[in-house]
């Protein structure tokens, strides 16, 4: 397994990873669309993307958006996208990929990892919390269009 902080040069693999990471998600598959997202990520230095690859095969990715805190005055990272292929899961490649969002936050001094995942993903849930992440009760989370 190597794991790295992935550029440009990672973007034909990414693009496969995040297609299939959205595709997880019951979205549509859009490779061009997903290439062309990545790619701004890339051009605008707008987030931090770290790959996995297995023998030399794209399996996993993570990309984390930076947000700050007023009230702390401190960075912090919003860990937004976490995918591992099926045929690598259980092999503790996510695990991997958070451990380098961890390196991350640490490198860059910020105040933590925020990251969310739906009720049905016991899952990853399981794996947030075995980290070290915890659940937050204190707030409401809203949306609008």
């Amino acid at each position: 397994m190597n794991i790295h902080q992935a550029t440009i040069n990672d973007l034909d693999s990414l693009t496969e990873l995040f297609d299939l990471y959205r595709l997880f998600y019951k979205q549509a598959s859009d490779f061009k669309g997903a290439r062309e997202f990545l790619e701004e990520r890339f051009l605008k230095n707008e987030s931090v993307i770290f790959i996995a690859y297995d023998d030399g095969k794209p399996v996993g990715f993570t990309q984390l958006f930076p947000s700050f805190s007023s009230v702390s005055m401190q960075k912090s990272w919003v860990l937004n996208d976490l995918y591992v292929k099926e045929t690598a899961r259980r092999k503790g490649m996510a695990k991997e990929l958070i451990n380098k969002a961890i390196d991350l936050a640490e490198e860059t001094k910020a105040k933590g990892i925020l990251l969310e995942t739906g009720q049905e993903n016991v899952n990853a849930q399981k794996l947030y919390e075995t980290i070290g992440f915890t659940k937050d009760s204190s707030y409401y989370y809203y949306y609008s269009l």
